[in-house]
C-alpha cells in the first residue's frame, strides 16, 4: 500500500471508493473503478479540447448539464476508451450508467462515467454492468479502498498517483483526496465544458458548481495544462472535482484563498507524477520561460521546446545541445531576439548576447542533464511575464510501448 495514503491527514468525507475486476482489461487486473458520494456532491470539470472526443466524455458533459453539476457516482472502466465507437458507443455508455444509478440508488445522469484504454473498439458494456453488483460490494471509505479505485484506473502506468492536502478552519479541517491516471498520450488542453489522463479530485468542502470552477480552472491551467509527455491531446481527457459538503465548512475569503492554494498543490503533485511516471521516461524536465511578454508567449515557447523531438532526444542522452532549444523557441511562433535571449541548463549558462556564452562549460552541462530531474531556463528580455512547463525525454522505450500497443 502506499503509505502516502496512510501517513497525510484523513479522506474527504462523504466519499467511498472501490473497484472490481470484469475482464475488460486483457491483463486480468482491476479495470472498474467506483467513487460515490452516497448524499450527492456538487462537481465541476474540464475535458480534453480535442474535437474528437469519446462517448463518456459526451454523456459526461451532458449529465452535468442536466443535473445542473449534481454527481453521486463516478464510474471508470480502464482498457477501453469507448471512443470512435460512434452511436453504438453512446448507447453502451448510457446503458451503463442507468445500470449504475439502479445499482446505488440516484437518477442516472447523476452518474459521471470515464473510459480509457484503446480507442475504436466496442466496449463491452455488459461486462461493465455485471461487475456492479461486485464493485458495490467492495465499495469502502478506507485509504485501501482509496487505493483501489486509483490502481484501477491505469493503463500504462507503472504506479498509482494520488496526493492529498488538508486545509485547517475555524470551523474544522477540509480535506482533498487526488486520484489521476496518465502516462501517454499526454499533452492535456482541457477546457470548460463545451493513455488519456483522468484526474479525479475529491473534497469535503460545501461549495456549489459555480465557485469550485472558480477554484479548479487556474489550479488546472498551472498543472495539468502547462505538462506534455508526448504532444499528444487524448480524446478523453477529464479533471473532475467533487465537494461532498460533509465537513460542514463553507466558503469565505479565507477559506476560499487556502483551498484554491491547496488545490493548487495537489494537482500539482498529481501532474509532476503523471509525467515522471511517463512512458519510458528517462528524465523529468522543467521548462522555465522567463522575460516574455506575455504569459501566452512564454506558454507557446515552453510548448514547442516540449514538442520538439530533436530536443526530447537530446535530453535521454544528457546531450546538451543548447542550438536545438533556440530553434524551437525561434519557431515558436512568438518574437524573438537573440541578442536579448539567455539560456540556462540547470545553473550552467550556455547563451547569452545572441552567442554560445563564454562561460558554457559543456561537461558541467552534461553532468546537469544526468540528473532524473532538472530546469533548463530560457530568458526571452521581451517583458516580465514568465511559464514553468513540465516535460520529459523521449526515448527508445517510449517508441516501444506505442509501437505494439494495439497488437
Amino acid at each position: 500500500m502506499d503509505k502516502s495514503l496512510e501517513q497525510v491527514g484523513a479522506l474527504p468525507r462523504g466519499f467511498e471508493w472501490g473497484a472490481v475486476k470484469a475482464g475488460i482489461k486483457a491483463s486480468g487486473k482491476l479495470d472498474v473503478a467506483v467513487a460515490r458520494a452516497p448524499k450527492g456532491a456538487n462537481a465541476a470539470a474540464m475535458f480534453t479540447r480535442n474535437r474528437m472526443v469519446a462517448a463518456p466524455v459526451t454523456v459526461g458533459r451532458r449529465h452535468l448539464a442536466a443535473t445542473g453539476g449534481r454527481v453521486s457516482v463516478v464510474l471508470v472502466n480502464a482498457g477501453n476508451a469507448n471512443c470512435a465507437t460512434g452511436e453504438p458507443g453512446i448507447a453502451a455508455c448510457l446503458e451503463s450508467c442507468k445500470a449504475a444509478g439502479d445499482q446505488f440508488g440516484c437518477i442516472f445522469d447523476e452518474v459521471f462515467p470515464s473510459s480509457t484504454g484503446i480507442i475504436g473498439v466496442p466496449l463491452p458494456v455488459e461486462k461493465l454492468i455485471g461487475a456492479l453488483p461486485s464493485a458495490a460490494a467492495a465499495l469502502g471509505a478506507t485509504a485501501a479502498h482509496a487505493e483501489t479505485f486509483a490502481t484501477a484506473i491505469m493503463t500504462t502506468d507503472t504506479r498509482m498517483k494520488v496526493a492529498r492536502a488538508t486545509i485547517e478552519t475555524d470551523d474544522g479541517p477540509v480535506y482533498i483526496f487526488g486520484a489521476a491516471k496518465g502516462a501517454g498520450m499526454i499533452y492535456p488542453q482541457l477546457g470548460p465544458p463545451h493513455a488519456t489522463m483522468l484526474v479525479y479530485l475529491f473534497t469535503d468542502l460545501v461549495a456549489q458548481p459555480t465557485d469550485l470552477r472558480e477554484m479548479m480552472e487556474p489550479a488546472v491551467e498551472s498543472s495539468f495544462n502547462s505538462i506534455s509527455i508526448d504532444g499528444d491531446t487524448s480524446t478523453n481527457d477529464t479533471v473532475l472535482l467533487l465537494a461532498s459538503g460533509a465537513s460542514g465548512v463553507g466558503l469565505d475569503e479565507r477559506v476560499s484563498v487556502a483551498f484554491a492554494n491547496a488545490l493548487r498543490l495537489v494537482c500539482g503533485s498529481l501532474a509532476h507524477q503523471i509525467v515522471d511516471d511517463g512512458e519510458g521516461v528517462g528524465h523529468v524536465v522543467t521548462l522555465q520561460i522567463n522575460g516574455a511578454a506575455s504569459y501566452a508567449d512564454a506558454k507557446a515557447v515552453a510548448q514547442t521546446i516540449a514538442h520538439s523531438p530533436l530536443c526530447k532526444t537530446a535530453w535521454s542522452s544528457a546531450d546538451p545541445n543548447w542550438g536545438r532549444l533556440l530553434a524551437a523557441a525561434g519557431r515558436s511562433g512568438v518574437a524573438l531576439d537573440p541578442a536579448a535571449t539567455r539560456i540556462w541548463i540547470g545553473a550552467e549558462p550556455v547563451f547569452e548576447n545572441g552567442v554560445r556564452s563564454p562561460l558554457y562549460n559543456e561537461a558541467a552541462a552534461h553532468q546537469v542533464m544526468l540528473a532524473r530531474e532538472y530546469t533548463i531556463t530560457l530568458d526571452l528580455g521581451q517583458g516580465e511575464a514568465s511559464c514553468t512547463f513540465l516535460t520529459c525525454d523521449l526515448t527508445e522505450e517510449y517508441v516501444k510501448i506505442n509501437a505494439d500497443y494495439s497488437t
